[in-house]
């Protein structure tokens, strides 16, 4: 009878509010006639430990011979990154490459068919013959051609690409050619001997092999085909299936050596690639040598440890604002929430999930309301939490059997579990960790919200449970399996609670400092010890609420300038959403890498074109402002520049806690609240009178920013 009024008031909802419906994808029925039916075994003592920095410590000689000859499969297991992960879904068939090879005949993996529609075995390690064939791209598109086909009618500009599997993922190489190139593998008469490594996005917690689509490579490469280069990617430098980047690493180093075996070695190796194959990037560049030699990271983060850290504080404040809110009506105001948050928030903008917050207010007792505007951590995190926090959810879910998700943990933190360790319980060890944080600290600094407002949200907002404690979420498909309706709105039936009838105080999560110890070794953080040359490029998306914030590039910035002096090598440009940068950014990138005689940093340096430079863009390409302090503001205590007058920039909630711009901090060092008052911390705010309830509240003391993040080693 609940579900059936939930259902009702969700449509009158959804007429009265016009608010979109956030749709989830279920996967097609060929999938689930390939779900994976029993998890290999796996080496869950493998444990890396790297002292010191990862950049420091010499790769293992690689043992394969490369070129992997036609019709064989390439290595399944990685030289560095870890045992292999399992289950792992092979994903051949979804890139259109046909069914992986059988590797075993006892059920583990996916099921492998014949003509007759028969099990003739099962594939654990996806294993897919090299393989290549070509493609024509003319004014009508992108046609598979035989090579015959083009002899007796060509159009367009021909190119050779092979496939197959190396460390489990699928790669690609793109290769221009000639008429006279068209009978052998490794022939490359139109190749200019420059060489595109495209990485790719998106959040993924591994478990999958990913898909690899030849065509769609092709589209986002076009121009830069035409003008010779070759590209080179795979679906393990997707981070939709791995944010492991000692794995990605390795298979980029990999794939690279398939590339060269064949082709000799590039003039040069740029990579391309937005969002997680921006930070990829940034952190393979950083962590070894001889995979890229200039960067142009798109929409780029720093690493995604430093996104996970305010994003999953996203989902805690909205149950803060939506439920646990003393006075809930001044929350309903989204210029208040954004003091707090400090990524963007507008009024009266459609938010993505608007029709579930009235449906979960009833559910928990309150009166209903449709909300009144929306912010980047709704539009641009929401579920994120769930996604990559929760090893009971995760999205991948309904490609495995049932015995399967039982055993295993669906978690971003699970992915890593070999570099993180885990608990006595079994789950994987996390770096997140809010103990300490005064959220809203500089809302009330600044006067924009009460010492009571302060008071109520940090003794309320409270922390993530333990992994073990974590539960699923509540979800409804009243209308099938296209529309979940999620009664746990913001994952609040695992976060830390506490009862408003009491002044009981809803405990923080404390982190794993082994695991932060072992992502900043591992290399899965950026500390700015990259000199290679960049391009950081975006759109300016604030204005959509786009989870791309502009001020991420600057998180880098700061940590490049920390670690070397200096960031001359690091240009960033942000573009009108109507304007894309990206050719123009090869261009540059061309000359820069083509004028380097000395691969120094000096060198680098001196090799740097004249008219490179910070740079904002209008939506018809022309600059706006160029120099090097166009983009100067709060990130580096700065009166704004004309860059940052077009683009404003927006914060973090932890930014907006006391806590430096670069957000390199996972574990603040912690001091007395009486500590706090003497040195200032509340400014000239009379904290007094709450100087008890605040001690109850941070028992431990609040984070002292000046001080070191005790989750990096001393060493590095």
């Amino acid at each position: 009878m609940k579900k059936w009024f939930t259902v009702g008031f969700l449509l009158l909802a959804t007429l009265m509010g016009g608010y979109g419906i956030w749709i989830l994808n279920q996967p097609e029925d060929p999938y689930l006639a390939r779900q994976v039916k029993q998890t290999a075994p796996s080496e869950d003592n493998f444990l890396l430990d790297f002292y010191p920095h990862i950049s420091k410590v010499a790769r293992p000689n690689e043992w394969y011979h490369f070129p992997i000859p036609l019709g064989d499969t390439g290595p399944n297991r990685s030289l560095y990154s870890g045992p292999n992960q399992y289950p792992f879904f092979c994903m051949t068939v979804d890139s259109d490459l046909g069914q992986p090879v059988v590797d075993n005949q006892y059920g583990n993996g996916v099921p492998v068919f014949n003509d007759d529609k028969q099990i003739v075995g099962f594939s654990k390690d996806c294993g897919l013959p090299s393989q290549y064939t070509y493609y024509e791209i003319t004014d009508t598109g992108i046609h598979n051609v035989t090579a015959e086909a083009v002899k007796n009618d060509r159009h367009g500009l021909l190119v050779r690409v092979e496939q197959g599997t190396i460390n489990r993922f699928i790669y690609a190489i793109v290769m221009p050619v000639g008429f006279d190139d068209l009978p052998y593998r490794n022939t490359s008469s139109n190749w200019n001997k420059k060489l595109i490594y495209q990485f790719n996005g998106g959040s993924g917690i591994g478990f999958r092999q990913g898909r690899l689509s030849a065509v769609s490579l092709i589209k986002n490469q076009i121009e830069q085909l035409k003008l010779g280069y070759a590209v080179v990617s795979s679906s393990g430098n997707k981070t939709s299936y791995t944010y492991n980047m000692l794995l990605a690493e390795d298979t980029a180093a990999r794939v690279k050596k398939q590339f060269v075996s064949l082709y000799g070695a590039p003039l040069y190796t740029v990579g391309i690639g937005g969002s997680g194959g921006g930070l990829a990037q940034y952190l393979i560049a950083q962590n070894g040598s001889g995979i890229l030699d200039g960067l142009i990271p798109l929409y780029s983060y720093p690493d995604m440890i430093t996104q996970t850290t305010y994003a999953l504080d996203c989902d805690l404040l909205n149950n803060y604002f939506t439920f646990r809110a003393k006075d809930k009506s001044y929350w309903r105001d989204w210029e208040n929430r954004q003091r707090i948050e400090g990524m963007n928030a507008i009024n009266d903008f459609p938010q993505k999930a608007g029709f579930m917050q009235p449906i979960n207010q009833l559910k928990a007792g309150f009166f209903p309301s449709l909300p009144t505007g929306s912010s980047e951590c709704i539009n641009g995190y929401f579920g994120l939490s769930s996604f990559i926090n929760n090893p009971k959810q995760g999205f991948l879910r309904p490609l495995f059997s049932d015995d399967v998700l039982e055993n295993t943990q669906w978690s971003y933190w699970q992915d890593l579990v070999a570099v993180f360790g885990h608990d006595e319980d079994g789950f994987a060890n996390s770096t997140w960790d809010n103990e300490g944080v005064q959220y809203g600290l500089n809302a009330l600094v600044h006067h924009e919200i009460s010492v009571s407002q302060f008071i109520d949200l940090n003794r309320k907002i409270g922390g993530w449970k333990s992994q073990t404690a974590m539960a699923q979420e509540e979800i409804v498909m009243p209308f099938g399996a296209k529309l979940p309706i999620w009664l746990t709105l913001w994952g609040n039936q695992n976060i830390s609670d506490m009862s408003p009838l009491s002044p009981e105080v809803a405990p923080r999560h404390v982190g794993s400092i082994h695991a932060m110890n072992q992502a900043y070794r591992s290399g899965q953080v950026f500390i700015g010890r990259v000199q290679l040359p960049i391009i950081d490029a975006r759109h300016y998306l604030e204005n959509e609420l786009d989870m791309h914030h502009m001020s991420a590039s600057f998180y880098s910035r700061l940590r490049i300038e920390q670690a070397t002096g200096q960031h001359e090598n690091q240009v960033i440009w942000v573009a009108d959403k109507d304007f894309n940068p990206t050719t123009r950014a090869f261009e540059m990138m061309d000359k820069w890498l083509l004028a380097i005689e000395e691969h120094t940093p000096e060198g680098i340096l001196k090799a740097k074109p004249h008219e490179l430079t910070d740079t904002c863009f209008d939506k018809n390409g022309d600059i706006m402002a160029s120099g090097h302090d166009v983009f100067d503001g709060k990130w580096n205590n700065r009166m704004p520049g004309e860059c940052v007058k077009h683009f404003p920039m927006f914060s973090t909630s932890r930014i907006e806690s006391g806590a430096p711009w670069n957000g390199a901090l996972f574990k603040c060092t912690r001091m007395s609240i009486d500590v706090a008052v003497e040195r200032g911390v509340y400014g000239d705010i009379d904290i007094t009178p709450s100087l008890d309830t605040l001690k109850s509240i941070f028992p431990t003391g609040v984070c002292n920013y000046d001080a070191k993040d005790l989750g990096r080693p001393n060493d590095i």
